[in-house]
């Protein structure tokens, strides 16, 4: 790979008691230490993308992880960006939220491109550009078949109009996956995915949005007026993208799972630390059962939190259609999980913990969108709901 090799990524772990999950989890973690910890509070404050960890995501291959190895990837697994997700999030929310944006793209690719798409694109993939997704609208957030984008037929063209909300990475990318209306009034069965150059005339950043949390991405509005993509750049059949975007939001679910689990984990090992140092009444906090009531609660939920989500990552090439609840299962209960364990993490530290310095801080900021991405946990509990007694 052009962008980086490493052998950990070559093949890929298929289970977390598979060495190489060992191994991969290992050399992240030292991406981690060495390019995301000395920098993380920065970027938080400053509210800047940070392209210097974009770039040791080039050197290590990590960008293009899901690209198969015909095309010049890692062939990488969806529990392998499961394990990543996890060990990014462990330092900081926002340097997973860019890997796992950049995954999610990836595989949308993958799915839906013909052979020469894939060449095309995904060989942009392994060289380090940027993608992004564009489904979400002002009207249009967890019921996505209310999409109003168009995309009319103009010779050999497509004709794009509308505004994308919500996009994560829009400014930056170089390529923004967008869902438009091919078939206006057919709803989910009229909805296109198509491939947009950024910068491309017709479309216009026009909004920048200030975030709780997660910093380190930006999140954008922007408007697409007469914006003419050639026909090469549909992806997939015509009125087939609304169930793209479903498969690629349920293996989304996965890797906000992991990154859900590297949040709380990150939390936890903190609150741990200090409550071993922190001394009050002459003792250590840690000595007091309340203090070891919570800390226990949270390594018993973040380990259920991780098992689930790697049990989700392994079923979704072996039965996709139990993966479809098992992703929102995962997907939700580790997000859940992430937000419980970092409020008290911040809880253990008392009033340290609400100082803005302290990293629990910002991993509860963080925490709670993973609670709305990728749909909200709302949205999950009616989708396990109907698996379970179907739809009424």
């Amino acid at each position: 790979m052009s962008a980086g090799d490493p052998s950990a990524l070559k093949g890929g772990p298929r289970s977390e008691d598979d060495q190489q999950a060992h191994e991969l989890a290992e050399m992240v973690a030292g991406i981690a230490r060495r390019h995301i910890e000395p920098r993380a509070a920065a970027i938080d404050a400053e509210e800047t993308f940070p392209w210097d960890v974009v770039q040791a995501y080039r050197e290590a291959g990590l960008l293009c992880v899901l690209v198969p190895a015909a095309f010049g990837g890692a062939g990488g697994s969806l529990f392998d960006e499961a394990v990543i997700a996890e060990e990014l999030a462990r330092t900081d929310g926002s340097a997973a939220i860019i890997f796992t944006t950049q995954s999610i793209c990836t595989e949308l690719l993958v799915d839906m491109a013909n052979e020469e798409q894939r060449r095309r694109y995904l060989s942009r993939v392994v060289a380090g550009q940027l993608l992004a997704i564009a489904l979400t609208e002002p009207d249009a957030g967890s019921d996505a078949a209310s999409i109003r984008t168009t995309a009319r037929r103009a010779g050999d063209e497509y004709v794009l109009d509308g505004t994308k909300h919500f996009c994560t990475n829009g400014d930056v990318a170089d390529l923004i996956l967008v869902f438009a209306l091919t078939a206006p009034g057919q709803g989910a069965r009229g909805i296109s995915l198509f491939a947009v150059e950024r910068p491309s005339p017709g479309l216009r950043i026009t909004r920048h949005d200030k975030k709780m949390g997660i910093h380190g991405t930006t999140t954008v509005e922007f408007v697409l007026e007469e914006c003419r993509v050639p026909e090469s750049a549909r992806l997939g059949p015509e009125n087939e993208g609304f169930q793209a975007a479903m498969r690629a939001l349920e293996r989304g679910r996965v890797a906000i799972g992991g990154s859900a689990v590297g949040l709380a984990r990150g939390a936890m090992d903190y609150a741990v630390a200090y409550a071993r140092e922190r001394k009050q009444f002459g003792q250590p906090i840690a000595s007091f059962q309340g203090i070891q009531f919570m800390l226990a609660d949270m390594a018993i939920e973040i380990e259920a939190a991780r098992r689930l989500v790697y049990y989700a990552a392994r079923l979704a090439d072996r039965d996709p259609v139990a993966f479809r609840a098992m992703s929102a299962k995962a997907k939700c209960f580790a997000s859940d999980v992430a937000m419980r364990v970092t409020t008290d993490a911040v809880q253990v530290l008392g009033g340290m913990g609400y100082i803005r310095e302290c990293p629990v801080e910002r991993k509860m900021r963080d925490a709670k969108i993973l609670q709305i991405f990728e749909g909200t946990n709302q949205l999950m509990r009616v989708l396990i709901a109907r698996d379970l007694i179907g739809r009424l």
